[in-house]
């Protein structure tokens, strides 16, 4: 039973809705078998046949190893604009708790993410555009494999994404918890941080616990490595910058071993920023912060470093864009557009690299408190009629036929 409590207008949400229940089940039919990234065969294949039960007008699969691309030309294509939306289609290897009929059926593997419910949506919007090619130009839908530590959209790039479909720009969306269902949130600039991860490894002289005076202990210098760590953004970085620094995980010596002062020491940690610079000056600082600590020890320590994504940053245009789709679907008030950006990270980042566009946030209502990567997680399935209405509208407002009810309506607008 729906507990919706919000609304939202249009054409294309009115008819979305209609063809709400076959977004659902097919929504939860991918719940039921998550897999993980370049592994998403069976819904590479599920992708595959939703489309071509849509009528889209091209089917592209094995870009990126499992992704796949549809392609939906409108009822004019004489502007020659090509429009990209992008959906991840990825799970988690953790292990799901919930109880509901379309829980994981693979141990150890869940949606924890919410990327079935953005497949979902995008086939939703395929449906939608299919039927309708209430637009002049060309959409691209996107289906991504690896989002979640593989960087499956730099691999899709790697494979000729864009070469093959020259997009002006591409948008993604990710639903949000901590938000309320029917809002949706976006930003001109950073909406994600960059994530590193770094390396410390500190060399020591192991030997006997009870003459550790003849030792070189790495756990001690790694203890005074971990607190001179905590200054560096604290007064390094400029106050109105970002970065977080985290060490995750220390490993030392043997818990059967009370007596043995290791010879080694390993730490392994993140970094979060939002500009190229900061980046840089972290690493830099890291390296020398940690050297040097150990050296007043006459210990060692080598630092390196994994730059794993780079930082989602929209362009302004395409994100106030975005945010006028999205007004014109939830209302002004349900729309914020100075949006605070997550230090979490997102592979979009990469098609961003090389494209304009912008990344949204759609917000879902987090049930029992069970946020994102939480075992207890579940997309709401209340908004999947809005974001395949979202993603529908940024085509069909960003490739306007001139006799189209959607350039009526802007025409309509603009005049009152």
């Amino acid at each position: 039973m729906s507990t919706r409590r919000w609304s939202a207008s249009g054409r294309a949400f009115a008819h979305i809705a209609k063809f709400h229940p076959e977004i659902t089940a097919f929504r939860r039919d991918l719940h039921v078998h998550p897999e993980l990234g370049f592994e998403e065969v069976y819904t590479s294949a599920r992708v595959q046949e939703a489309l071509r039960a849509c009528g889209v007008d091209e089917i592209h699969a094995g870009i990126g190893k499992t992704g796949v691309v549809g392609v939906i030309r409108g009822r004019s294509t004489a502007s020659g604009r090509m429009l990209g939306l992008r959906a991840d289609m990825d799970a988690l290897p953790m292990r799901e708790e919930n109880e509901c009929e379309w829980r994981s059926s693979k141990p150890g593997l869940m949606h924890g993410c919410g990327h079935d419910g953005h497949t979902a949506m995008l086939v939703g919007a395929a449906r939608y555009l299919a039927e309708t090619r209430d637009f002049d130009g060309t959409a691209v839908l996107i289906f991504q494999p690896g989002e979640e530590g593989f960087a499956g959209a730099r691999v899709m790039i790697e494979d000729g994404l864009f070469d093959r479909f020259p997009v002006d720009a591409v948008f993604a969306m990710h639903n949000w918890p901590n938000m309320p269902a029917g809002t949706v949130g976006i930003n001109r600039g950073a909406m994600m941080a960059a994530a590193d991860r770094f390396t410390i490894e500190v060399i020591g002289k192991g030997g006997h616990g009870a003459h550790a005076y003849q030792t070189v202990d790495p756990i001690v210098v790694s203890a005074q490595i971990i607190s001179a760590v905590q200054t560096i953004v604290s007064r390094n970085v400029r106050p109105i910058d970002a970065a977080v620094i985290s060490i995750c995980a220390i490993q030392a010596g043997d818990l059967g071993a009370m007596s043995v002062v290791p010879g080694k020491a390993q730490m392994v940690g993140t970094i979060r920023t939002f500009s190229s610079r900061v980046q840089a000056q972290v690493e830099q600082r890291l390296s020398e912060l940690c050297s040097a600590v150990a050296a007043g020890f006459n210990a060692t320590a080598k630092v390196s470093f994994e730059r794993i994504y780079p930082a989602t940053i929209n362009t302004a245009p395409e994100a106030m864009f975005a945010a006028d789709v999205a007004q014109s679907l939830v209302g002004v008030h349900n729309v914020d557009r100075n949006m605070e950006p997550s230090m979490g990270a997102e592979d979009f980042s990469f098609m961003l690299q090389k494209k304009a566009g912008a990344y949204l946030r759609i917000g879902q209502d987090a049930r029992d408190g069970a946020y994102l990567h939480n075992s207890r997680y579940d997309f709401n399935d209340d908004i999947l009629p809005l974001g395949a209405a979202l993603h529908a509208g940024l085509i069909e407002q960003g490739m306007q036929l001139a006799s189209s009810p959607a350039r009526q309506t802007a025409v309509a607008s603009a005049v009152g």
